[in-house]
């Protein structure tokens, strides 16, 4: 590890680092656009014709540098930004920071908090298989009047800046937040309401992101992890949305396996969990093998044929490299492979890329009647 009190102070915001710590945060951006209040029955339209996937070239995906935006971020740069003392909800070690005033960061830390690592690999999948999801870029921060008891490193020898390394910085995905004064986000239940006819997204997609949150094991599913968004420009909510969208937001409790208390030990990063839960509930059928939390909204969902093999051609596209990328990137070597055990070894991404192969053929080598609970 490199001192810290003998770095330049000349640390630009953009700029790569070598620095390392045993800190890890993630960042996420809210500047993004406001949410936009309408009334109840402009929501339940929306849901209704809403979509869930969009086409994506997963071959031309890097997942090593994810999405490509303009208020994006290179791996392994510098952040610097300015605490803000604002409450924060929700029990993971976070704060808020800014960049420039228009540019807000939420900032989760601490090398034990595996919803670092958890959101770039679930985020990453999502984007490269064509689901909606936010932007996570691995990063690292500089955080100016910062409180000593956050944590961190301090930089150049002063207690009011400290140091956060590896970082992740999140970017919203694009869209006006459709919400009531009642309500936020969407519950899976929801999901059962998106019509076809009425232009929304086919059976066979919904099922598919189904799967797919029970293959990350997606245990906090409350609305308000799930964004419901409109993608047209200008959109302010006093016309009905013409390109609502569907997308899961808050995925750190992932790659682990669900559980009632939604404990982070278990259910974020957690290789021995993650590796070992099926993807089916029983040895035929296609009942996920995704329990239920307190908090969440989906349970044991069952997953059609068309949804089943859609997910299936979509996963069966990425590479071992870009697998290996996923993982790599997301540094999940940092976190042990059985949190909160006497084991403190971690898995390699290797490991990670061959459990989530088997994982993945689970899927493949399923076949699946028509749901008889699903909503067509």
């Amino acid at each position: 590890m490199e001192n810290f009190l003998h770095l330049s102070g000349a640390v630009r915001r953009r700029r790569t680092s070598r620095i390392t710590t045993t800190m890890a945060i993630a960042v996420a951006a809210v500047a993004g656009l406001a949410a936009a209040h309408v009334k109840p029955a402009v929501r339940a339209d929306a849901i209704t014709r809403a979509q869930v996937w969009e086409s994506s070239d997963i071959a031309s995906k890097d997942l090593a540098a994810g999405p490509e935006r303009k208020d994006g971020f290179k791996s392994g740069e510098t952040i610097e930004c300015n605490f803000i003392d604002k409450k924060m909800t929700g029990h993971s070690p976070k704060f808020t920071c800014v960049i420039s005033p228009d540019d807000e960061l939420k900032v989760k830390f601490g090398r034990d908090n595996g919803e670092v690592y958890g959101e770039v690999v679930a985020t990453r999948l999502l984007w490269a298989l064509g689901f909606g999801a936010d932007a996570m870029y691995p990063v690292k921060v500089l955080c100016h009047k910062c409180p000593p008891h956050m944590g961190g490193i301090p930089y150049d020898g002063r207690l009011d800046e400290l140091m956060f390394d590896p970082a992740a910085a999140e970017r919203k995905m694009a869209g006006h937040d459709i919400t009531t004064k009642e309500r936020e986000g969407w519950s899976w239940a929801e999901l059962d309401q998106v019509s076809e006819a009425a232009g929304g997204a086919p059976l066979a997609h919904r099922d598919a992101l189904k799967l797919l949150a029970a293959f990350m094991q997606h245990t906090d599913s409350k609305p308000q992890q799930q964004r419901l968004i409109c993608l047209d420009k200008g959109w302010k909510g006093e016309t009905p949305c013409e390109r609502p969208f569907m997308l899961l937001n808050d995925l750190g409790l992932t790659f682990g396996k669900a559980n009632a208390l939604n404990r982070s030990s278990k259910g974020a990063v957690n290789f021995d969990e993650w590796s070992q839960t099926p993807i089916w509930k029983e040895k035929s059928g296609c009942v996920t093998n995704l329990s239920g939390s307190i908090t969440g909204t989906l349970e044991y969902p069952r997953i059609g044929e068309e949804g089943r093999a859609f997910l299936a051609d979509l996963m069966m596209q990425l590479t071992d490299k870009q697998l290996f990328d996923l993982f790599e990137t997301a540094r999940v070597s940092l976190r042990p492979r059985a949190p909160n055990s006497k084991e403190t070894v971690s898995a390699t991404s290797g490991e990670w890329l061959e459990a989530f192969k088997k994982k993945r053929d689970e899927i493949v080598n399923r076949r699946c009647d028509a749901p008889v609970t699903t909503k067509r």
